[in-house]
């Protein structure tokens, strides 16, 4: 069985040196982390696995560290996922003018193919020298099988074109 934890908190509150602990405490393992920075708060993700035991042991120390440093934890019990082995995994990579809705036209368009997006990173900044808001964004994505891919380049450039956004779009080598 596997939990995947959301944890949100104000920069100074180290929940995650606080999590960690109470994850090899409970006998269950870290499949995936991640945490970062958003504004004056940190995001952590984290997906463990261990027995039902295991994991309702870790929930219900997590309800008490929540309120002791006063940070937002989310839980969702969930099965280890199949991985599609026939779709072709791709980093893409856009830089734009920070547009309205930009990512949500991006993501719009994937989804709509049945593209499934496994990483999505994104960020607005002051281009260097002319001082212009800039959003760039970093996703891995799945193309399946039945998506003929120099069709999906080609309509994803006249796409990318249109809305005024750089883009590269490279399968991953494994």
């Amino acid at each position: 069985m596997q939990l995947t934890i959301t944890a949100v908190g104000k920069i100074h509150a180290h929940f995650i040196a606080e999590i960690l602990p109470i994850v090899r405490d409970c006998k269950c393992s870290v499949v995936e982390i991640r945490s970062s920075r958003l504004g004056q708060s940190t995001a952590s993700y984290l997906l463990i696995q261990g027995n039902w035991n295991q994991i309702a042991k870790v929930e219900s120390t997590l309800d008490l560290i929540q309120k002791r440093m006063e940070i937002k934890i989310h839980t969702l019990r969930t099965e280890a996922r199949e991985k599609d082995k026939d779709s072709v995994p791709y980093t893409l990579e856009t830089i734009s003018l920070d547009k309205e809705s930009i990512i949500e036209s991006i993501t719009s368009f994937l989804l709509g193919r049945d593209i499934e997006i496994e990483e999505i990173t994104g960020s607005s900044y002051l281009a260097p020298y002319a001082q212009t808001p800039v959003f760039s964004t970093k996703l891995v994505i799945l193309v399946p099988p039945q998506l003929h891919l120099l069709s999906l380049r080609e309509e994803f450039l006249d796409f990318c074109d249109h809305l005024n956004i750089d883009v590269i779009l490279e399968p991953i080598k494994r």
